[in-house]
């Protein structure tokens, strides 16, 4: 009975530790620590436009002039005004034809393409873009979207123009001025100053043909006088 006493007490002891510590609180464990993105990682990639090269005619379904009497192609021409002056991608983006927007910033130099997705970003994206050779000066224009289109845009709707449908408009060229699409367009014309002789004249022809009966734009390229 004396020898059961001592073993009776410490199956005791051993019983009380090992209830304190299993009442023991488990330990937290820290959360493991993610990488920070910048904002320019967080934010969609958004892909490079196709640049063309040599310019080709392109062959479009024919509407007949349909856009000439279309009220709805002419408020088009104004929501273009208005994305330009006001640096609206997403209602720039809602007036581009599905199929995309060839710009040509020279008549003659390279085509470069946006989607509808790319066109909501032409305000913010600083990718430059091969324009093609200046007709003075022979050198290279590159640049985005924003610093080269865009003031030559801004420049044309913020002076007295007017809109010729399916007629390129102009003030004189030392080049046969033609359309390079077999597609409607309207002609944004603006016919220069007197005290410049006229030769500060500018154009921007805007291609426009039908998706789900909603004239949208296909192409915009500019013309002006050349030495």
């Amino acid at each position: 009975m004396k020898t059961l006493l001592p073993l009776l007490t410490l199956s005791l002891l051993l019983a009380a530790c090992q209830a304190e510590v299993s009442t023991l609180p488990t330990p937290t464990q820290p959360a493991p620590l993610l990488p920070s993105l910048s904002p320019a990682e967080a934010s969609p990639t958004l892909p490079a436009p196709v640049v063309t090269p040599t310019p080709t005619v392109t062959s479009l379904p024919i509407s007949a002039g349909a856009i000439c009497t279309d009220p709805a192609v002419l408020v088009l021409i104004d929501s273009l005004k208005a994305a330009i002056l006001n640096a609206d991608g997403e209602l720039l983006r809602s007036l581009i034809s599905p199929r995309g927007l060839e710009v040509r910033y020279y008549r003659n130099g390279n085509v470069v393409t946006y989607t509808p997705y790319q066109a909501g970003f032409l305000f913010e994206t600083t990718y430059e873009a091969n324009w093609g050779n200046d007709p003075a000066s022979g050198l290279e224009k590159r640049g985005s979207f924003h610093d080269i289109v865009v003031p030559s845009l801004t420049e044309l709707f913020n002076q007295p123009y007017t809109l010729h449908c399916n007629e390129l408009k102009h003030g004189g060229a030392s080049y046969e001025v033609t359309w390079l699409y077999e597609g409607d367009f309207y002609a944004i014309h603006f016919p220069g100053t007197e005290q410049n002789g006229y030769l500060d004249w500018r154009t921007w022809a805007a291609g426009v043909e039908y998706s789900g009966g909603k004239p949208l734009l296909y192409a915009l390229v500019q013309y002006f006088w050349e030495p």
